[in-house]
């Protein structure tokens, strides 16, 4: 890919505020691909596409916050740009979301959450996912479990 014509054609539909280009544009920057690393710069980009609400640009801001990229590490400010994605059906941002939770980044440890989060991810076809909710299982009671289930069959009702 030749990266540089990129940027110029991302940079020209951004300034426009097609939201996908400032999305691109910003993974750009945040690579250092076609222009210098700048996560500040991507963090720029990657909020105009989030407020226009385009899912991947949503998560790619969570990302940012939740590895302090750009913006000071912030696990809440991650996980409301997280949620945003998922509500959009986005199987990263479900994956995410599990992390956080059973990691206790951002929010009270959840296993119930998290399990949640990572059964949405894996029914996408998240591997680590997979790997994960299994593990997770383990540590949840028959109660529990229930409750996660019960939680996926709701979420989905929503039609993400």
């Amino acid at each position: 890919m030749d990266f540089k014509q990129a940027v110029r054609w991302y940079r020209l539909a951004a300034e426009q505020g097609e939201a996908k280009a400032q999305n691109n544009l910003g993974l750009l920057y945040a690579k250092g691909e076609g222009v210098p690393l700048d996560y500040k710069e991507s963090v720029r980009l990657y909020r105009l596409a989030a407020e226009q609400g385009e899912a991947k640009a949503q998560f790619n801001l969570g990302v940012m916050y939740a590895e302090g990229q750009g913006v000071p590490q912030d696990f809440k400010e991650a996980m409301e740009w997280y949620y945003l994605a998922a509500m959009q059906g986005d199987a990263d941002a479900y994956y995410n979301l599990g992390v956080l939770y059973a990691m206790d980044e951002g929010a009270r440890k959840d296993y119930v959450l998290a399990n949640m989060w990572f059964t949405l991810a894996a029914a996408q076809g998240e591997k680590d996912a997979i790997a994960l909710r299994d593990r997770l299982a383990t540590k949840l009671t028959p109660a529990q479990m229930e409750v996660s289930q019960k939680l996926v069959r709701e979420w989905k009702m929503t039609d993400k």
